[in-house]
Parts: structure tokens; sequence; C-alpha cells
């Protein structure tokens, strides 16, 4: 239990990290934010868990695969804001156009060979 408190901890302090040094600098904190600090720390955290270097590989290759459709996300929301769709409008839109990417994502791969 102590174990996934630190866990949780850890991974909740990068994400407080972020946002502090984003409200002062919001282009360190994309620079932040846009380190796979989340996906090393998973990384370590799987390491430690089960010490399987197949499923680590694994993981770190879909996260590849799955960073490609999240992108977009990263210029519509901008781009909505500066038109004046509003805050919560932009981030849902964006959302969902995630969402859409990773479903074309999930069925277009298997049939490319890739898997997930």
């Amino acid at each position: 239990m102590t174990y996934l408190i630190i866990k949780a901890a850890i991974s909740g302090v990068l994400v407080m990290l972020v946002s502090e040094v984003a409200r002062r600098s919001p282009g360190v904190g994309g620079l932040i934010a846009s380190l796979p600090l989340v996906s090393v720390l998973a990384i370590i955290w799987l390491w430690r868990d089960t010490g399987d270097v197949e499923r680590i590989a694994a993981h770190a290759q879909s996260t590849f695969w799955f960073v490609l459709p999240s992108l977009p996300m990263f210029l519509v929301v901008p781009a909505m804001l500066r038109a004046d769709c509003g805050f919560w409008v932009s981030l849902i839109a964006g959302c969902v156009l995630t969402m859409v990417l990773y479903a074309l994502t999930i069925w277009l791969l298997p049939r490319l060979g890739i898997a997930l």
C-alpha cells in the first residue's frame, strides 16, 4: 500500500509542477509537459513491479503509437481558443478529436500488422 501511495504522490507532483511552471511561463510549462516523464515513470514502475522486458518494450511501443493521434489536440485547442470558441468547448472538442483518432488508431494499426 505504501508503494502505491509513493507512486501516486510522485506522479501527482509532476502534474502540479507542470501547472505551476506553466502559470509563470507557458513555454517552459509546455516543455516540461512534453517530456515523456509520465511514460518514463510508468516504465520504471513496470520494471520494478514485473521486471518483464518484453512487457516494457510493448508498453513503450504502444505509447509511441498513441502519442501520434493525441498531437492534433494541441493544435485544435489553441486555434479554437484564439477563435473565441470558449475554454470548455475548445477543450471538449480537442478531447473528442483525440478519442476519434485513438479509435481510428486502434482500428487501423492491427490491419497494418502493428500490435498494440
